[in-house]
């Protein structure tokens, strides 16, 4: 049976370029039938990858059969994984992400994580020597997702071998990756085509703090100005969005790329609170600017306090 490669829901450009990266690892080096698969409609910034790299889109899967074999890459969190995980045949996970819990598999399998910025770095080093053997576009997906998960190396989570990596592949592909990064934003940016909920759902997880589930969403984006325009209708969204997804509160966290720094949305008294207990700010309006906060993995997950 092709063992389906696949990261999380709500794909963002490190889920569905390491699964495409993965796949072709185990099709022409493994020897073993793979293909990439997405848990929903990738982003603006990954639909750029596939476009820019000459990649169809994978199919989009909603869940998965009994005793189907399946790799996941760039989570191990059974909450952005299919309703169905735990009866397939996870033969791996490489990720690096914090462990959650809550997967079973039928037997020993592979487990790799990494305290790195970027699936895609792991499976490299994964690789070995066979690295060497990828094609252009998979070396670009591969740069795109490490540029994509360190936002050019500004992220805290960002760590020198993730660089190293990232700037072989651009040299091996003569890229700049200043340059490459800024065409990378700039798709990330044009969210222009999206619904209130489409934004909000886009890039976001779901966590638990002292028993108050929260959508943590977090957009990434060269021009702020865009998204925070439609600051009250995407908070009029949110009781939708609550409603749907079984939680109790969304965060919703603007980043500006360039200025380092995110943009909460603040509609009521739980976010105010969240805002001053988590980060120390001072609320003043239905928005606060917190500095330096870029990474919901090591800035905003590990500190939510309500």
């Amino acid at each position: 049976m092709t063992i389906q490669v696949f990261g999380h829901k709500s794909p963002d450009t490190d889920s569905t370029g390491s699964a495409i990266v993965w796949a072709w690892y185990l099709n022409e080096v493994k020897g073993t039938p793979a293909k990439p698969v997405l848990l929903g409609e990738p982003n603006t910034e990954a639909a750029f990858m596939l476009t820019r790299w000459g990649f169809e889109k994978p199919e989009i899967i909603a869940d998965v059969a009994d005793d189907a074999p399946i790799v996941i890459v760039d989570t191990n969190n059974p909450a952005e994984l299919p309703a169905n995980i735990n009866n397939a045949d996870i033969q791996a996970i490489i990720d690096h992400h914090k462990l959650v819990g809550g997967l079973e598999t039928k037997g020993p399998i592979e487990i790799t994580v990494r305290p790195l910025a970027c699936a895609a770095t792991i499976l490299i080093d994964l690789m070995g020597e066979d690295a060497a053997k990828m094609p252009d576009a998979i070396k670009g997906a591969a740069l795109t997702c490490i540029l994509s998960d360190t936002l050019e190396f500004r992220s805290p989570t960002t760590t020198d071998h993730d660089k190293a990596v990232a700037e072989r592949l651009a040299a091996d592909l003569g890229l700049n990756i200043t340059d490459y990064a800024s065409e990378m934003f700039a798709a990330k940016s044009d969210v222009s085509a999206f619904s209130d909920a489409e934004l909000i759902r886009m890039d976001s997880k779901e966590y638990e703090v002292d028993g108050t589930k929260f959508r943590v969403s977090v957009l990434e984006t060269t021009a702020p100005e865009i998204p925070l325009n439609r600051k009250n209708s995407l908070m009029e969204t949110y009781a939708t969005v609550k409603t749907e997804d079984g939680v109790d509160e969304v965060l919703l966290f603007v980043v500006d790329i360039l200025k380092e720094e995110a943009t909460l949305l603040v509609p009521n008294d739980l976010v105010k609170g969240v805002a001053e207990k988590s980060f120390g700010a001072t609320v003043a309006g239905d928005t606060v600017v917190l500095p330096g906060i870029m990474s919901r993995k090591k800035q905003i997950i590990p500190n939510l306090k309500v």
